[in-house]
């Protein structure tokens, strides 16, 4: 498949001031070339074209102009994915785009499967699997720290501490290879010592990476809070303080919220996906039964429990029912109208926090962001920590190599025969290599790549 030519829209569908359609492959020039009619004096074909120049001219198809664009040429290797390249930029549009794209295609490209542009740069050397990772991570980055913890691991920092260790065990792995081939010799007691000494670091520099998995799958997908109450407590209130803007309804009739409502904030560089549910009530009609039903689905799913109590008001049966309910859950208790005389008084729960807020004016607000990063990022946030987050597939990956080169540890360290040694070891440098893409299967590739967008 690396020897066709491949294309499809770089851009997202819709209307806009402009889109790209991108081919890529030995033939890209000569099949652009079939397409363009050069403009004016300086432009001319794609073959003729300096690299990294901007033509411009028009798609033609049997005779008819489909768009005027400008069209730009990217020789390889200095390209994304090592091979020549085209981008040619039209009109933004559904169909002046689809038009470009059904030309070139009609022209001898294939249009390209999903992530197959990241594909063919980490099958040409360009990236390795990690990086690649890191593309699609940097496309759904919904903030800041997302987007910056996926720039450090496009620029290969996770990839220079894999590389080390996988070298490191492999080194190893070398020294008992070679014991090996000369049984005679036993290994030296120096010998030995410098060996488990490098797998000892290894295993202690795995465990520092996989003590950043939950960081990385927070800032990857983010975390889903729901913000459950009684009926009138303020749900809907908070949930417009978090995001900023008015999105739900909000009302002083009991029950105005009769369905979920999902919305993303920004809660101190961490993405969380709010829930409003409805108020956790006996339901008087089939529609807030079908409500309370989908609050209950998304309590279940939610990572955090934001409870909302109504601080004017004693404390309620209902009340105490929903502290019982979520006792087992990660939460923060929120007093919310603390504008008016606060008669609410809470049971001690010194491992729950407790937030004052008022959603009319707005006060305690931040101070429950801070509540909310506290609980859910462990520790401080520090920009060292971005250079090395993993996601869920290294975290597989480190865990079994750990394990195999703990076993190999152990086994050294009992004079074991050195064949087993060198078993573990095998096993854990190939699923170390496996996070970068130096071992690795046409599956696993597939799996990766089919989850990224056309035209990336």
């Amino acid at each position: 498949m690396l020897h066709d030519t491949i294309a499809a829209i770089a851009t997202p569908i819709g209307e806009g001031g402009l889109a790209v359609i991108r081919l890529s492959g030995a033939n890209a020039f000569a099949i652009a070339g079939k397409c363009f009619s050069p403009a004016g004096k300086s432009s001319v074909k794609p073959s003729a074209a300096l690299t990294h120049t901007i033509q411009f001219g028009k798609i033609v198809r049997d005779g008819n102009v489909i768009d005027e664009v400008l069209l730009a040429v990217l020789r390889a290797p200095r390209t994304f994915t090592r091979e020549d390249t085209v981008e040619i930029s039209c009109h933004g549009g559904i169909l002046p785009a689809k038009l470009v794209l059904d030309t070139v295609l009609a022209a001898g490209a294939r249009l390209a499967e999903p992530g197959e542009f990241t594909k063919r740069a980490f099958l040409n050397g360009r990236i390795d699997l990690a990086q690649a990772e890191a593309v699609a991570d940097l496309i759904h980055s919904r903030t800041e720290l997302a987007l910056a913890a996926a720039n450090e691991q496009l620029a290969g920092k996770l990839s220079q501490r894999i590389n080390q260790v996988r070298d490191d065990l492999m080194l190893t792995l070398a020294h008992v290879e070679a014991h090996i081939d000369f049984p005679d010799e036993d290994i030296a007691p120096d010998t030995k010592d410098k060996l488990l000494e490098r797998l000892e670091a290894g295993i202690v520099f795995m465990d520092q990476l996989l003590r950043t998995a939950n960081e990385g799958q927070i800032l990857r997908r983010g975390i889903r809070a729901a913000i459950v109450g009684r009926p009138n407590a303020g749900k809907s209130s908070l949930l417009n303080q978090l995001l900023g803007r008015a999105r739900a309804i909000v009302s002083h009739i009991p029950g105005t919220t009769r369905d979920t409502i999902e919305e993303t904030a920004n809660i101190r560089g961490i993405p969380v996906v709010f829930i409003d549910t409805a108020g956790l009530r006996e339901a008087h009609d089939e529609i807030e039964r079908e409500g309370i039903r989908r609050s209950r689905e998304s309590l279940a799913q939610a990572e955090l429990i934001l409870h909302v109590l109504d601080a004017s008001e004693p404390l309620t049966a209902a009340d105490e029912n929903y502290l019982a309910e979520f006792a087992g859950k990660k939460r923060i208790l929120v007093r919310n109208k603390t504008d008016l005389p606060v008669k609410l008084e809470l049971p001690a729960a010194s491992d729950v926090p407790i937030v004052d807020v008022c959603c009319t004016g707005g006060q305690g607000i931040e101070a429950l962001k801070d509540a909310i990063q506290k609980l859910v990022w462990a520790g401080e946030l520090k920009a060292e920590m971005l250079q090395v987050t993993i996601n869920s597939r290294h975290q597989d990956a480190l865990n079994r190599a750990r394990f195999s080169a703990r076993a190999a540890t152990d086994a050294l360290r009992a004079d074991a025969t050195l064949e087993l040694v060198a078993m573990d070891l095998h096993i854990a440098a190939k699923a170390v290599g496996e996070i970068v893409g130096k071992t690795t299967t046409e599956d696993l590739l597939d799996k990766i790549f089919s989850s990224f967008c056309l035209g990336k």
